[in-house]
């Protein structure tokens, strides 16, 4: 247990502990299914762009347009995840990044009009189900948590005129911005060109429509301030 928490420390968890209730059968299974993932990293390793660190790949992922995608230090990819990384600037995932399973980042829905870029900074948790669609730019800071299920949305449609069809009336990019230490709480929903503050917290099953100041806790439909942290 003392080497496992030392070599997780090493790898940039640095206030990681392995939970002392963890019997030795349990963490053997652990292990064993953790060399499996890192086993599938090295294989996805060879056609990525850039990769700085380990790598774990969970069962039955979908990585398209590897040579778009740049990893940091220690990287998880969860089970079933899907990542179309087609876009003007790539994707770009930063150290101790967590993606788990059934993820989806979309940069590119149609090739006549390529998603802008996706930057992740470090310390990223992004649970399960998540869906992050990349068509504007999508930039997510440090330290920020997602809870399962959470959506961004970096398009909206033109819709004007009243006598067209949306689908012919084009769209807006003006992309989203998740500053550091942000919390999103579950199925919470974040709209084109929203930018939430740092520190912020937003509460689950919320839809962002707004910008959020930071150090702010928002929610509800439309999202609204509930409190502010300090």
């Amino acid at each position: 247990m003392n080497i496992a928490n030392k070599i997780i420390r090493r790898l940039g968890r640095d206030k990681y502990s392995i939970d002392k209730a963890l019997t030795k059968y349990e963490m053997a299974n652990v292990l064993l299914s953790k060399g499996f993932c890192l086993l599938r990293g090295f294989l996805l390793k060879v056609s990525i762009r850039k990769s700085k660190g380990l790598l774990f790949v969970g069962r039955r992922c979908k990585v398209k347009f590897r040579n778009k995608i740049s990893l940091g230090k220690t990287v998880t990819i969860g089970d079933n995840v899907e990542i179309n990384a087609l876009s003007k600037y790539g994707v770009s995932i930063g150290n101790n990044v967590s993606i788990l399973k059934g993820t989806i980042i979309e940069c590119t829905g149609v090739i006549s009009h390529l998603g802008e870029g996706l930057i992740i900074g470090n310390n990223v948790g992004i649970a399960q189900n998540c869906f992050i669609q990349v068509r504007g730019s999508v930039v997510i800071g440090n330290n920020v948590i997602f809870g399962p299920n959470v959506s961004i949305f970096s398009e909206n449609h033109d819709f004007s005129n009243a006598e067209l069809p949306v689908s012919l009336q084009g769209v807006t990019r003006r992309g989203v911005k998740v500053e550091d230490g942000v919390w999103i709480g579950t199925r919470a929903v974040i709209l084109d060109g929203v930018t939430i503050g740092k520190n912020s917290i937003i509460a689950a099953g919320s839809i962002v429509t707004k910008d959020v100041p930071p150090y702010t806790i928002v929610g509800g439909i439309p999202a609204k301030i509930i409190k502010n942290r300090k």
